[in-house]
C-alpha cells in the first residue's frame, strides 16, 4: 500500500516542485529538487492568468452547488425513507435512474432550455445543473443511512409532538452529518473540476470558472511550463487539502447504514 501510494503521489509531489523551477530545470533535471524556491512563478502565474477572477468565481460556484444539494438531498432522503406518500418508490426510482444517465445524453435539451430561460452566462446556468447531476448519487446514500435508523427512534419523537419539520431539524440532520460531509466532498470535487458545461454555457470571461480559465491559460502558455505548472499546482492543492481535512468522513459516511 504505501508502494502505490507513493506511485499515486508523486506526480502530485512532481507538479509541485515543478512550480518552482525555472524551465531549463524542467529539463535539465526533471526530478531533481529545485535549485531554488522561486515563488514569484506562483504570483506571476496567478496574475496573469486571471486566476483570482476564476477562483472566485468557482468558490461561488461550488459553495451554492455544495449547500442546494445537502439541503435537497437530506429533505429528500427523509421523505423517501421515513414518510409514506403515494408514488415514492416512483420517484425513488427516477433518482436512482439518474445515476446511469452520462451528462452527455441530456445536455442539449437542457442548453436548449437554458437559452430560452436566458441562463447562459450566469452563476445559475451552472450551479441548477450541477445539483441535479449531484442529486442522485446524494440522495442514495443518505437514504440508505436512514433506513438504518431505528423507527422506534421517529415514533417517540412524534409522540412528544414533533411534526415532520421539527423531526428533520431536529433528529435527522444531526445524525446525517457524516454522511452529508462524505456527499459534501464528492460534489464540491465534481463542481470544482467540471469543464464540458462551464465550457459550453459560459461565454463571458468574467464568470468563467477554473477549469475553463485554465484550458485558456495553458493555451495560451504551453511553452512557459514554469507558470503552466504553476497555475495548476494553484488548482489542485485547495481540494487537496480539503480531501485531507474530511477523508476521515468519507469511509465513515460511506459504510454508514451497510448494516442494520
Amino acid at each position: 500500500m504505501i508502494f502505490i501510494s507513493c506511485f499515486y503521489f508523486y506526480p502530485i509531489l512532481w507538479l509541485i516542485l515543478s512550480s518552482f523551477r525555472e524551465n531549463r530545470e524542467i529539463f535539465s533535471a526533471p526530478f531533481a529538487l529545485p535549485e531554488q524556491v522561486n515563488l514569484q512563478n506562483w504570483s506571476k502565474a496567478w496574475t496573469v492568468g486571471n486566476m483570482s477572477t476564476y477562483a472566485s468565481n468557482s468558490v461561488i460556484v461550488t459553495s451554492a452547488t455544495v449547500a442546494g444539494i445537502l439541503l435537497f438531498s437530506s429533505l429528500a432522503a427523509f421523505a423517501f425513507s421515513k414518510l409514506r406518500f403515494r408514488g415514492s418508490g416512483f420517484l425513488m426510482l427516477m433518482f436512482v435512474f439518474g445515476l446511469f444517465m452520462p451528462l452527455q445524453s441530456f445536455f442539449i435539451a437542457q442548453s436548449y432550455i437554458f437559452e430560452q430561460l436566458n441562463l447562459k452566462d450566469s452563476y445559475m446556468g451552472l450551479i441548477l445543473p450541477y445539483i441535479g447531476t449531484g442529486l442522485p448519487l446524494a440522495i442514495f446514500l443518505l437514504k440508505a443511512y436512514l433506513d438504518s435508523v431505528p423507527k422506534e427512534l421517529l415514533e417517540a419523537a412524534r409522540m412528544d409532538g414533533c411534526n415532520d419539520w421539527v423531526m428533520y431539524s431536529r433528529i435527522i440532520l444531526p445524525l446525517l452529518v457524516p454522511n452529508m460531509a462524505t456527499v459534501g466532498i464528492f460534489s464540491a470535487l465534481n463542481a470544482w473540476n467540471e469543464l464540458l458545461l462551464a465550457m459550453l454555457y459560459i461565454q463571458n470571461d468574467a464568470l468563467k470558472t477554473i477549469p475553463v480559465g485554465l484550458l485558456a491559460f495553458s493555451s495560451r502558455y504551453m511553452t512557459d511550463y514554469k507558470l503552466l505548472f504553476s497555475a495548476l499546482a494553484i488548482i489542485t492543492l485547495p481540494m487537496i487539502v480539503v480531501y485531507l481535512f474530511f477523508h476521515r468522513y468519507i469511509v465513515a459516511g460511506l459504510t454508514e447504514g451497510a448494516l442494520k
